[in-house]
């Protein structure tokens, strides 16, 4: 059973209006940030209004300078990436762009089982052997201290862009490209991997007269929104762009993963991406090896491209399957549910590939940071998942002395431990989460951005949401709340009664309504309730209506928060 939401309003309140916007517009408008009339039209637009000027990033010129340098010079450069999707598209998008530019250019992607996440000695030196001069990282780098020094005392300039947390010492890399770095002027912090990959090559494009960069856009969308950056500022406006590009692309890669997937293209959105492309591409590097993904997607081959994405839809539901068994696993090993501020489970069991994903799903049900790890020799690899009220990536770094690497964001990461540190670890984080946590109400919270009166669920409205696309992360499609809603009909639907199925009325309108996940509340629904939804276009036999898409329900009188 999963904890119970506290239905939360958006506190933001708009100051602003602009014409054909209704009040409630504004509002889902203020909750996005959006703070007067130009950033609303920027971003009804899919517009930003910020710089994106690249060289606003530290270290860009000296970035573009090498790599100009290189070029001239005809000197070997390496785009080191990651093996998830993000950084598989970052490294086809800097690969490519280089390769028709006319560099002397290669891709490397470490191992998960064999390597693991970011630099490793051993691969530089064998780059540098191999004969190259510049590595240029994607998606990671920016804690490998020790790495990039050693790479330079083989001889190579590394060039770091990775858009995760730096720590408090940057790697004296040739560059290191992240706008989180302190100081850094780039207005906009949120890129993912392959988007600061991206502006590395506008950079390059404008200095170096190549091609143009907007052809990659598709590997923008696709990364973005599968590392689930926040789908705001630049990333919105680089994320619809990268979807009219990529439901007209000629990427066989992509057309053959749209067909696995069920897609057709022209009609990809950001959704499709993530629960359908983003899946299948992560798995590839989740249970086997990344080449297959980032092979995928630089293939110009049509029956080469079929058989890659369908060896990638057969490994995402093995994927699947992992999965379901490893969170059993845990249950049956770990105080799941127990008074402890956090759950920390190691076994030589997991599945190094999804403890990510099985953390993410013991989330969900206890709303407490979970750390999974596998136990492979005198190591344990592992994934953490976390909660808002707890910075996971600051959590491991003040335990930085019993790690052996670690890396991530605020509520994800990576991490590896000797076996003989894993007490000590869990115990340190055990007590940086009672006193960060201690006292906290730890319940997911639901946030809506109104109270709504059915009277106000219109074609309109429709229309509204449909100008807020592409969502997704920090941009959710809207959710309201509305009290004093009659149950006309109820009925369980999907295997084991999961669903349910209703009709609602309210002020005279009645509307149809699926609530997933819900089905355990058939029996004590009472005939008034209060419900929280979303609302959405549902179409069956050629006829299409307005449903809603239900959240949560509760008894009718309850105050939101």
């Amino acid at each position: 059973m999963r904890p119970a939401k506290r239905w939360a309003l958006r506190e933001i309140l708009p100051d602003f209006s602009l014409p054909g916007l209704s009040p409630l517009d504004c509002r889902i408008l203020a909750g996005r940030g959006v703070q007067d009339p130009a950033q609303a039209q920027a971003f009804l637009d899919r517009g930003y209004a910020a710089s994106t000027d690249p060289f606003d990033l530290l270290d860009m010129d000296r970035a573009v300078e090498r790599l100009r340098k290189a070029h001239q010079l005809g000197e070997q450069v390496v785009v080191y990436g990651d093996y998830d999707a993000d950084g598989v598209t970052a490294t086809v998008l800097l690969f490519e762009w280089l390769q028709q530019a006319g560099f002397k250019a290669s891709w490397y992607i470490p191992d998960r089982f064999q390597e693991g996440y970011g630099l490793h000695a051993q691969a530089l030196a064998g780059l540098r052997e191999a004969g190259a001069s510049v590595v240029v990282t994607v998606d990671c780098g920016v804690r490998s201290i020790g790495e990039v020094e050693q790479g330079r005392a083989l001889g190579l300039d590394v060039i770091v862009t990775d858009h995760h947390l730096p720590g408090e010492e940057l790697p004296a890399a040739a560059a290191v490209l992240n706008p989180k770095r302190p100081g850094d002027p780039y207005p906009f912090k949120g890129l993912s991997g392959v988007g600061l990959a991206y502006k590395l090559v506008e950079g390059l494009a404008g200095t170096l007269q190549g091609p143009g960069p907007q052809e990659l856009l598709d590997l923008v969308a696709v990364g973005t929104v599968a590392d689930l950056a926040p789908l705001l500022g630049e990333n919105r406006a680089l994320v619809s762009a990268g979807l009219d590009r990529l439901n007209n692309t000629r990427r066989q890669g992509l057309l053959a993963l749209m067909e696995t997937s069920g897609f057709s293209r022209g009609a990809v959105s950001a959704s499709s991406i993530a629960f359908g492309l983003a899946p299948r591409l992560n798995a590839a590097g989740r249970l086997a090896s990344a080449r297959l993904a980032a092979e995928l997607l630089m293939t110009e081959e049509a029956r080469t491209a079929r058989a890659h994405a369908e060896r990638l839809d057969a490994l995402n539901r093995e994927r699947q399957r992992i999965t379901e068994e490893t969170v059993e696993l845990v249950k049956a090993i770990a105080d799941v549910g127990s008074g402890r501020m956090l759950v920390f489970a190691a076994h030589e069991a997991f599945h190094e590939g999804v403890v990510g994903l099985a953390a993410s799903r013991i989330v969900e049900e206890v709303y407490r940071p979970v750390l999974l790890m596998r136990l492979e020799g005198g190591l344990a690899k592992g994934s953490a998942r976390s909660i808002p009220e707890f910075d996971v990536t600051r959590a491991l770094e003040s335990c930085a002395e019993l790690l052996q690497r670690f890396g991530g964001h605020e509520l994800a990461a990576g991490f590896a431990v000797p076996v003989e540190n894993l007490q000590a670890l869990s115990d340190r984080l055990e007590q940086l989460a009672l006193s960060n946590l201690g006292g906290v109400l730890l319940q997911p919270s639901l946030e809506l951005d109104a109270r709504v009166d059915f009277s106000e669920l219109d074609e309109r409205l429709m229309r509204f949401q449909d100008r807020l696309e592409p969502c997704g992360q920090e941009n959710p499609y809207p959710a309201f709340a509305a009290q004093g809603v009659e149950v006309l009909s109820r009925r369980a639907v999907g295997a084991a009664g999961r669903h349910l199925k209703l009709t609602l009325r309210q002020s005279g309108r009645v509307f149809d309504a699926i609530a997933f996940r819900l089905g355990g509340l058939l029996a004590q629904l009472p005939a008034v309730v209060e419900v929280a939804f979303r609302l959405e276009r549902n179409e069956f036999r050629g006829t299409t209506s307005l449903q809603l898409n239900v959240l949560d329900i509760r008894p009718s009188g309850e105050p939101l928060q």
